[in-house]
């Protein structure tokens, strides 16, 4: 059994190596690719992924975000590791290092 990540703001997040964040040209989306699994994203999610690079911390793509959109940090922040969190449960985002 392997131990489940609690993401926090310094959790390094990035995809595993089974795992594949992909934009669909045909259907014109980005979407999750892993064996046997497609997840379709929202724009906010697609958002957050896109600076999912393994090396900046959860806090510092929130703190992105929240320039980008002018949206308050902790309101980010709050967003951006439930979604993490949720994707890292289902095994679509594992920390680095």
């Amino acid at each position: 059994m392997t131990d489940i990540l609690k993401i926090n703001e310094s959790t390094v997040p990035k995809f595993p190596k089974h795992v594949r964040f992909r934009f669909n040209k045909p259907r014109k989306e980005w979407v999750i690719l892993a064996p046997e699994r497609l997840v379709k994203m929202d724009p906010i999610a697609v958002e957050i992924l896109q600076l999912v690079d393994g090396e900046k911390t959860v806090k510092n793509i929130a703190s992105e975000l929240s320039k980008k959109f002018n949206a308050p940090l902790e309101t980010i922040l709050a967003d951006v590791i439930e979604m993490l969190q949720d994707l890292s449960d289902k095994g679509f985002i594992e920390e680095n290092g």
